[in-house]
């Protein structure tokens, strides 16, 4: 089967990388200028690529000259229009890191860990001009362990990705496949995450702390706080039972050794601090608070 593929980033080049070793025939790529790494393969495998962003018929020469029997769009970094999403003979298909209609959108396993989810997972889903919108082909459900960092999610993404874009493509080729609709009344979307966004606010509960801390571990851009107007990125805490006053304001550094830090409804103890530790270590603590 001929097989025209968008990918970016280590995800994509993980599929890219399986894929050349199967029996179907890549014939086009996409992909952005960012992913070096892809970009290099293709050239070396000899496959045609197309680099940038697709949209407003900018693919139109290069497409012109394909007729592939399905598209596969994986950890692609931009939407695509109605030119593509009906370019393939058979389908167009993309492989989305929630279980639809849940967490529609971008970074959908960072969300689900910060929102405290137990389990997230990878949906195969028909292309259509919504975001994350078309019919459901398969699913795989992945567990969101206690510890488990944004990292890890993408490390079982890396393991499972490939075998389900291949079970995907045998149903394609085997005519087995069935389109499911989304329920649109269980839809849920959530929005671009930016460095920014990554901004502790120590009036939240402790849960939630330690899963936006957790959610955004390196090699993310990580959760971060500020002391002195300088950041501190923190990349690990953990519930600790060392006694506070509640009229303590929240955030407030309860000890440095190690470093305590007071919630809503209990402490928190920074493990492990990626930038800012030297800061930490200089300041003066109040062991004692005082009304």
């Amino acid at each position: 089967m001929k097989i025209a593929l968008m990918v970016s980033g280590n995800l994509g080049l993980i599929v890219l990388k399986d894929l050349l070793t199967s029996e179907d025939q890549i014939v086009a790529l996409f992909t952005d200028k960012g992913s070096e790494a892809i970009i290099k393969l293709a050239s070396d495998a000899k496959i045609d690529c197309f680099i940038g962003k697709p949209r407003g018929g900018k693919a139109q020469g290069f497409k012109g000259s394909y007729a592939p029997d399905v598209l596969l769009s994986i950890n692609y970094l931009f939407l695509i229009e109605e030119d593509l999403i009906d370019w393939p003979k058979k389908v167009a298909i993309n492989f989305h890191g929630s279980l639809l209609p849940k967490y529609r959108g971008r970074t959908p396993h960072v969300w689900a860990i910060i929102n405290n989810e137990s389990e997230t997972g990878i949906t195969a889903h028909r292309i259509s001009l919504g975001c994350d919108e078309g019919d459901i082909i398969m699913q795989v459900s992945i567990p969101i362990e206690p510890k488990d960092t944004g990292a890890d999610i993408l490390s079982k993404y890396n393991l499972i990705y490939p075998q389900l874009v291949r079970d995907v493509l045998t149903s394609v080729k085997g005519e087995t496949v069935k389109y499911t609709p989304q329920d649109e009344l269980k839809a849920t979307s959530f929005g671009k995450r930016t460095v920014e966004n990554g901004r502790i606010n120590w009036d939240w509960q402790k849960e939630r702390i330690r899963n936006w801390v957790r959610a955004q571990a390196y090699p993310y851009p990580g959760a971060f706080t500020h002391l002195d107007n300088k950041k501190i990125i923190i990349d690990q805490v953990d519930f600790d039972d060392f006694g506070f006053h509640q009229e303590q304001p929240n955030g407030i550094l309860l000890t440095l050794n190690p470093l305590r830090v007071k919630t809503p409804n209990g402490v928190l103890r920074l493990i492990r601090v990626r930038e800012g530790l030297e800061l930490l270590t200089k300041i003066e603590i109040l062991d004692n608070y005082e009304d």
